[in-house]
């Protein structure tokens, strides 16, 4: 099974300066006018801004499961990205939300040490 998540922005353009930033490089992919970022072996992240999109800016919700939490939180925060406060679940998960520039929110989640 494949999964294409679509961040639907206002300007694909500046979007893409933003998720670059995110993700620590530039598009995977770009077909058209749709920017790609490969976030696992069958997955993607996909940033438009067509206009049929317009009435769902803003409302993506997409959570991460990382394993390097503090190194992604670091590397945003050299990059001018805030996020929320950090939680730690009852289970030891630790998890943070970061907002795009139009609300989009990439979520990230580390489980506990073993």
């Amino acid at each position: 099974m494949d999964l294409h998540s679509v961040m639907c922005v206002r300007d694909r353009e500046q979007a893409a300066v933003w998720y670059e930033k995110f993700f620590g490089r530039a598009a995977d992919e770009v077909i058209g006018e749709e920017y790609l970022w490969q976030v696992g072996e069958n997955a993607w992240i996909v940033v438009d801004d067509q206009a049929v999109r317009q009435p769902r800016v803003g409302t993506a919700m997409v959570t991460f499961g990382v394993t390097d939490l503090d190194e992604i939180l670091a590397r945003l925060a050299d990059n001018g990205i805030e996020h929320e406060p950090v939680e730690t679940y009852g289970n030891g998960v630790r998890h943070v939300e970061v907002l795009d520039p139009d609300g989009n929110s990439l979520s990230l989640a580390q489980g506990p040490a073993e």
